[in-house]
């Protein structure tokens, strides 16, 4: 059985619903914020019960936007992308397991209705996140990619986020939840079954992770949150020994970037009007905007103001016609919670 069979198996036959898991890795608890409160009590409870998780990849800003989420399970993420978006957004889910599907199918008009929406603004795609292309969703024709808890579980890494970025519109962005390891695992962890379906087969080296990022083409991944993950069945901790693992909610965007922080002297400024963040916005874990303070940034984080949808929310000063070495930035993109970080952002 290989890899993506074992998964199907897992999340198909094996995992019932959340009491099944044996580790917090695909259901780590990640508060809503407060406004997605009520969004979240719209939703069915078998569609929450039988959906498996590790973070809470909603960004702002995305009303009337095409979204889409790889490896969408039974639909809870959808469904909230779905109130998010809004009548005029437009949301993709994307699964290889028909079980899971079939309890997203059973709920659609329901939703819907419930939602008070008369047309349905989601659409289901049963296929592999590895090979979008076969699903018909055409180059640049998605705003927002988000996922939660899924890449891990594919053999293809390279292959999916090179889809992701091929089907994204210049200036989208890349918003997901993964689990990472601390060190790279053995061959007899990443083929475990177990091990797989738990999340943690699978999880990259962090650093690796930031290699494949940068050769996909993508040379600044930002961190928004990190939490660890807990094991306490021995059984798996006997198999994955000192390795340590964190949930982490990453951003990216479809810009050409530097692989460095650089500093040319910009400076931005947040001019308010992303709903629910009116005062306050947060890029990443070490950029925190204040409605009309300005702050200075580096020429990558100018362009992810600035080029993105959030471009009608900020003043940008300055271009890159001086520079001015390398910009004191925050921790990598990887950073964990206890501030252990790398060369830029």
């Amino acid at each position: 059985m290989n890899a993506l069979d074992k998964v199907k198996n897992y999340y198909g036959r094996v995992l019932q619903t959340k009491a099944d898991l044996k580790t917090t890795a695909c259901c780590t608890a990640e508060s809503f914020p407060p406004f997605m409160r009520p969004l979240a009590a719209q939703i069915d409870s078998e569609i929450t019960d039988k959906f498996y998780g590790c973070g809470a990849p909603f960004p702002y800003a995305l009303s009337g936007a095409t979204v889409l989420d790889l490896g969408c399970g039974t639909w809870r993420d959808v469904f909230l992308l779905s109130q998010l978006v809004g009548p005029t957004g437009r949301v993709i889910g994307v699964d290889m397991t028909a079980a899971q599907l079939e309890v997203a199918r059973r709920h659609l008009h329901p939703q819907m209705k419930r939602f008070g929406f008369t047309t349905p603004n989601v659409e289901f795609k049963h296929g592999y996140i590895e090979d979008l292309e076969s699903l018909g969703i055409e180059s640049g024709s998605v705003d927002v990619v988000v996922s939660n808890c899924v890449c891990n579980l594919s053999p293809e890494k390279e292959r999916v986020f090179r889809e992701t970025f091929r089907v994204l519109r210049p200036g989208g962005e890349l918003y997901f939840s993964d689990v990472y390891a601390d060190r790279r695992l053995p061959d007899a962890c990443r083929e475990d079954e177990v091990l797989l379906g738990e999340c943690l087969g699978g999880a990259m080296y962090t650093e690796d992770f930031r290699r494949l990022m940068a050769k996909v083409g993508c040379e600044d991944v930002r961190a928004v949150r990190s939490a660890a993950i807990d094991i306490v069945d021995p059984a798996i901790r006997s198999k994955v020994g000192n390795t340590t693992f964190r949930s982490i909610t990453l951003r990216a965007f479809k810009l050409p970037l530097e692989d460095r922080c650089e500093d040319h002297g910009q400076v931005a400024t947040y001019l308010g009007g992303i709903p629910h963040a009116e005062n306050v916005w947060a890029l990443d874990d070490h950029h925190l905007f204040e409605k009309g303070r300005p702050r200075t940034v580096c020429g990558n984080t100018a362009a992810m103001l600035r080029d993105t949808r959030f471009g009608s929310h900020f003043r940008v000063d300055g271009n890159k016609d001086q520079h001015f070495g390398l910009f004191d930035c925050g921790p990598t993109a990887v950073a964990s919670e206890d501030g252990h970080s790398g060369a830029c952002c």
